[in-house]
Order: structure tokens, then sequence, then C-alpha cells
């Protein structure tokens, strides 16, 4: 059974790449990094119930975890190239288990084939439904973005829009359902089961900017994380945060602004560069289609402060998402 599912999800998700010596189905993968790259490599692990609700299409199960990746890869500027996958599969019948399989693999795939990432191996279990990833990638020495570098007076930017992942899930945990011609619901939705990584931009980024993180967990936490690898603080304005039609249509405008700073799952890009590349950085990321809007500056201090509408210093409490919390 196990090898028939192997099998299954290697031929829907087969990508040749001249790197892989050995992919799937002996012990171990055989790669060839090339000549003077560095290797990048990340891994997430996505649990029903914690991390995707139950119910939800085995196709967008598979996109997501391979986007949540390939967004890391994203914030250090690394050029995907190989995936291994781990799968726990709960006790079912075989139909349902091949037919998840075959679900999850096409959401996958049709992710991968964008980038050309190769699955070169993996593991199946019984067990709780679990999805682990681990990506790998290359980036040119000396060139990887991180989350220490910024300096004061850097400006902060990100990518595409926040908060509305946050608010597809606030959808479906009060019960919506996607009905014809409910165009803002689908969005948000959408944009929760299948984010966009910006791989695009972070390559773009290397050599101008000077941190780089991606907003899984919230704007607060996860730019706190580039504050303290940084030694320094950030000052955010509310107003300047980039939010959708979808999301204004849905929410007030606290909610709004709630969203978009604790609500994490976009899986934009968060990231400081100097002054004078601003608008140099923002034009090319407009190009590549998903912008990049200027919200606030790296200052001497630490952690995040969010400054209102009308200038007052605001009190966040709620900062963004904790697994052990």
């Amino acid at each position: 059974m196990e090898f028939r599912l192997i099998d299954r999800i290697r031929e829907r998700t087969a990508q040749g790449r001249e790197d892989v010596r050995l992919g799937i189905g002996d012990d171990a993968a055989l790669v060839a990094p090339p000549a003077g790259q560095e290797v990048a490599i990340a891994i997430d692990t996505m649990v029903e119930g914690v991390h995707f609700p139950q119910g939800i299409a085995p196709a967008d199960i598979g996109w997501k975890s391979l986007a949540v990746n390939l967004s890391d890869l994203a914030a250090m500027g690394a050029t995907p190239s190989w995936a291994l996958l781990a799968l726990t599969l709960p006790r079912q019948p075989v139909e349902q288990v091949q037919s998840f399989i075959d679900g999850y693999a096409e959401g996958f795939a049709q992710l991968a084939q964008s980038y050309r990432l190769a699955l070169i191996g993996g593991d199946t279990t019984r067990g709780m439904l679990t999805v682990s990833v681990a990506v790998h990638g290359f980036v040119p020495p000396g060139q990887a973005l991180t989350r220490a570098g910024a300096r004061a007076g850097d400006v902060v930017l990100v990518t595409g829009t926040l908060g509305d992942a946050a608010a597809g899930l606030r959808l479906l945990q009060a019960g919506a359902r996607v009905a014809e011609g409910d165009g803002r619901a689908a969005y948000l939705i959408e944009r929760l089961h299948r984010p966009t990584p910006r791989v695009k931009a972070g390559l773009a980024l290397r050599g101008r900017a000077t941190a780089c993180i991606d907003v899984s967990d919230g704007l607060l936490a996860d730019l706190g994380h580039v504050c303290e690898a940084s030694a320094l603080g950030a000052e955010i304005d509310a107003s300047l945060l980039p939010r959708s039609s979808m999301l204004l249509g849905a929410f007030d405008e606290t909610m709004t602004r709630d969203l978009a700073l604790s609500g994490g799952d976009d899986y934009e890009l968060c990231f400081t560069v100097p002054p004078s590349l601003v608008a140099e950085v923002q034009g090319d990321l407009a190009r590549l289609g998903c912008g990049a809007t200027r919200i606030g500056r790296m200052v001497e201090g630490t952690g995040v402060r969010v400054r209102d509408e009308q200038g007052q210093w605001l009190e966040t409490t709620h900062r963004g998402w904790d697994h052990f919390a």
C-alpha cells in the first residue's frame, strides 16, 4: 500500500532536473548542487485543525504545504530547486486515501511546476493528518537575505496586501460558505488556502534589501524578529498598511487594521531598504505584479511600535501567532 501511494505521488509530481541524480525510489536522493552556490534549506509542518481546517480540499493542502516553504526561500532570496515530503495519513478506506493523495499531489505539482521544483523523496506513515515539506534552494555566496542587517533610518516595506488570509479564516470559523457571486468571501478564503510565495520579489531584493522576512505569524511578530536580529526598533504607521478592497469591504477599519497587523498567514515579504533605494525597489516589484508599500522605518531602540491615524501610539496586545502560547 505504502509503495503504491509513493508511486501515485511520484507520477503526479514528476519534474525533470539535471541536478537530480537519483530521486524518489531509493533509500536517499542524490543531488548535485551547482558550483559556486550556497544551499538554503527550510522545513515546515502543517497539522490538520491547527494549520488548516478539517474538510479543506486536498489540492489546497498540497498547494499551501509547498507555498509556505517557498515563502521561506523567497525571504532568503533563494531560487527553489528540490523538496522532500513526509505525509502522515489517518486510517481510512483505500479509496479515500488514494483520492486524498491524488488531490494533494495535484495541488503540490501545480505550484512546483511554476518553479521547476523537483520532489526528490520523502516518507508516508499513519496517524493524525500531518504534512511536512522540506525545500532546498540556491543563492550566490554572500547574497542571501537575512533578518539581520537592517540599519537605523532604513525604510520598512511589505509586498502585496496584509490581513486577507486571516480574514478568510475568520469567515470560515464563522461558518461562511462561498456562494455563487460572493467574490469577496471567495477571494479572502482563496488567499488563506492558496498563498502566493513571493519568490521573484525575493530574488529582486538581493543586494538591495538590508533585511527580510516572510509574514507568516503576523506583521508585528515577524517584523519583531527583524528588530531583534538587527538590534533595532521599528515604527509603523497603521494608515499605510496595504489592505485589499475585498478585506476593506468585509470588515470595519479597526478589524482590518488588526488583521493586517497580527493576522498572519499572508506570506508576503516584509523587508528593509535604505531610503535612496525605495523608489527603485518599488518600481521593480510593481513590474513583478506584487508591488511594495512603505509602512514605516527602522529606529534605534527595541520592538515594534504602531502609530494610529491620529498620530498616537497604539496598544498592541496581540502580536501574532504563537504555536506554544
